[in-house]
């Protein structure tokens, strides 16, 4: 099902705030929600400045999301936050994201200790800068038994390169016979994602006001209900995840069923 927000929230940011502060979680039934976030560009030309500034306020977002997820009670939340097509933007733009992306990491472990935060990769990261990918094992060692909130952060990540090296993944287990072609399973598929150990996906959320996938998460978003947001991804706070899991609070999911 999809569903839209309109450009406002019902609360205010501080409203919010307060809520989350005084033990308000909600029983919005989201276990695993996963973001597009979208508009950074946008924002910095709305103000005139550069697109740089509007990626570093989409940092805070993402502080600020994570710190409302965890609040909120989600025992998962996803980040599309470099695409494996983002690598066509111009070369500055990526090396400012990848220094932004640095500087997240640095700055944020030891909030992701003391919260109880696991941190998770999926896409294929490994492709990265060797000092950067050494510095996100260390964060995904040093964080691995948190049994809180569950961070998953897409890197160098495409819904459909996923697909392909799960199917690579059964294809070799075919080979070799430890598994009967016939016999594969939706579980078996499943358990070949980036995203085998994680809750399966209730919730989609996607800013600015885009209504598309963009190759993210395809497979998991399957019965995962869409909502849309016109709030550009830097504006994105813990009322706007507040607002949208009030909204699939709404939502009677079928499954196909009826």
């Amino acid at each position: 099902m999809i569903f839209r927000s309109g450009p406002k929230l019902s609360k205010t940011a501080q409203e919010a705030a307060a809520h989350l502060h005084a033990g308000g979680a909600l029983d919005h039934g989201v276990r695993h929600a996963a973001i597009i976030m979208d508009g950074n560009g946008r924002w910095a030309s709305k103000r005139g400045v550069p697109r740089f500034i509007g990626h570093k306020q989409g940092v805070e977002a993402v502080r600020a999301t994570v710190r409302a997820a965890r609040d909120l009670g989600l025992e998962a939340l996803t980040l599309y936050a470099f695409s494996s097509e983002n690598w066509k933007r111009p070369e500055d733009e990526v090396a400012d994201l990848m220094g932004l992306l640095r500087h997240f990491i640095r700055a944020d472990v030891d909030e992701f200790i003391a919260n109880d935060v696991r941190l998770k990769i999926i896409g294929n990261y490994k492709a990265l800068a060797p000092d950067l990918v050494e510095m996100i094992d260390d964060v995904v060692n040093r964080t691995a038994h948190n049994s809180g909130t569950t961070l998953a952060i897409a890197l160098n990540y495409g819904a459909q390169d996923e697909l392909l090296r799960a199917v690579q993944t059964l294809a070799r287990s075919a080979a070799t016979g430890e598994i009967d072609p016939a016999e594969i399973q939706i579980t078996h598929i499943d358990a070949a994602l980036d995203t085998a150990d994680m809750p399966p996906l209730d919730l989609l959320i996607r800013t600015s006001g885009e209504q598309r996938l963009s190759n993210f998460l395809l497979w998991q978003a399957a019965y995962s209900e869409l909502y849309f947001t016109d709030i550009l991804w830097p504006d994105f706070d813990g009322a706007a995840l507040k607002a949208a899991l009030e909204a699939f609070s709404s939502r009677e999911r079928r499954f196909g069923g009826r």
